[in-house]
C-alpha cells in the first residue's frame, strides 16, 4: 500500500480504493446466449471478457420474454398509418409492437438497481440509434429506434446507455463508463436519503468531471447546488440529476480536459519547481495536440499530488473516475 495511503492522506479518488461491482443491463446475445431468432448469438468478447471482470450483468432478450422463442420469425420495424410497428418479415400479419413496448414499461421498473445498459445494435427490438425502417419508399432509412428500447430509455431518461458496436470507440466507451460510475454514486447517496449536504459534497467531488465535458453545465449545476439549503430536496434533486447528467452525455473535448488540467496544475503551484512545473505543461500540451493520451498527463499530475496532497484536489472523482484496469483513458 502506498504510505500516504495507509496514513490517510489521499482520499478515496486518488488512492484507486476497491471498486464494487456495478449491475448492468445488457441484450442476451451479446453475453453468448442463442436467442437470435436463427438460434445463434453476438458475443462479444470485449464485454464477456474485459467487463466481465468488473460488471455483473443482467441479460434481457425482449423477443423470448415476450414468448416468440428461439429460432423465429424475424422481425423488422415497418412504417404505417398506424406509426412505426414492429412486424413480421416473412409475415406482416405477425405485429409485436404492443407487447414490446408493455416489456420496455415493465422491465424500465424491475431494473431498478441497474447502473447502465448495452444494447444491440440495429435490433428492431433493442437497438438504440439509426435502427433501420422499412416501407419508406426505396432503402428502409437509417432512422428508427428499437421499440423495447425506445420504450425503457423515455422511462429511464438518465441511465447510462450504449450499443456494443459504439463502446468499439475509445472516446464513447469512455464516456460511457464515466456515467456509469457516476450514476451508481448518485443512487448511493438517493438510497441514504439525500441531504443538503450530501448534495454539496456530491457536487463538490464531481466539479472537475463537469467542467471538462461543459462549463456551462459546471456553473448551472453550482447554481442548483446553491439552493440546496433553501429549495426542497424532492424538486432539487431530480433536477440537478438531470443536468449533471445531461451534461456527462456530452463527449469531453480536448480542450476541456486540457481546461480541467490547467486548473489542477494551480494547485500545484507553490509546491513545483521550475523544471517539473515546465514537464507538466509540455505533457499537457502534448496531449492538446493528440501527441499522446490523457493518461499521460493524468499519471504525471497524481504523482506531484501524491508528493503534495492537496485535500480538496484528491477528493475530485476526475482524477480516478473508474477502474483503472480497465484502461479507458489510454486512447482518448
Amino acid at each position: 500500500m502506498d504510505p500516504l495511503s495507509a496514513r490517510g492522506e489521499i482520499p478515496p479518488s486518488l488512492s484507486s480504493p476497491e471498486i464494487p461491482r456495478l449491475r448492468l443491463a445488457i441484450s442476451s446475445c451479446l453475453l453468448g446466449e442463442r436467442v437470435r431468432f436463427d438460434g445463434g448469438h453476438k458475443r462479444d468478447t470485449y464485454i464477456t471478457e474485459a467487463l466481465n471482470a468488473y460488471f455483473d450483468f443482467v441479460p434481457v432478450c425482449p423477443e423470448v420474454a415476450i414468448g416468440m422463442g428461439t429460432p423465429r420469425e424475424p422481425i423488422r420495424i415497418v412504417k404505417t398509418s398506424q406509426g412505426l410497428r414492429a412486424r413480421g418479415v416473412r409475415h406482416s400479419e405477425l405485429d409485436v409492437t404492443d407487447p414490446l413496448r408493455q416489456f420496455g414499461e415493465v422491465m424500465a421498473e424491475e431494473l431498478g438497481d441497474i447502473d447502465g445498459y448495452i444494447l444491440k445494435k440495429d435490433s428492431p427490438s433493442c437497438g438504440m440509434e439509426r435502427v433501420r425502417v422499412h416501407g419508406t419508399g426505396g432503402a428502409p432509412s437509417r432512422t428508427g429506434t428499437g421499440l423495447y428500447a425506445q420504450v425503457f430509455m423515455a422511462r429511464r431518461p438518465w441511465l447510462p446507455v450504449e450499443e456494443e458496436g459504439r463502446l468499439n470507440d475509445p472516446v464513447l466507451r469512455e464516456n460511457f463508463f464515466e456515467r456509469v460510475f457516476v450514476h451508481y454514486r448518485w443512487r448511493q447517496i438517493g438510497a441514504a436519503g439525500i441531504t443538503p449536504a450530501a448534495l454539496v459534497e456530491f457536487h463538490s467531488r464531481h466539479k472537475f468531471m463537469v467542467m471538462a465535458h461543459s462549463q456551462a453545465a459546471y456553473r448551472r449545476l453550482g447554481r442548483l447546488v446553491a439552493k440546496a439549503g433553501s429549495e426542497s430536496l424532492e424538486t432539487l434533486a431530480p433536477t440537478y440529476e438531470a443536468e449533471l447528467m445531461s451534461a456527462l452525455r456530452r463527449r469531453a473535448t480536448r480542450k476541456g480536459h486540457t481546461n480541467v488540467l490547467m486548473h489542477l496544475l494551480g494547485f500545484l503551484r507553490a509546491q513545483l519547481d521550475k523544471a517539473d512545473r515546465a514537464e507538466l505543461l509540455e505533457s499537457m500540451e502534448s496531449y492538446r495536440l493528440g501527441l499522446v493520451p490523457l493518461i499521460v498527463p493524468m499519471t504525471l499530475l497524481k504523482h506531484h499530488f501524491r508528493r503534495h496532497p492537496n485535500p480538496y484536489v484528491n477528493q475530485q472523482y476526475y482524477l480516478n473516475p473508474h477502474p483503472p484496469e480497465l484502461m479507458l483513458r489510454n486512447l482518448i
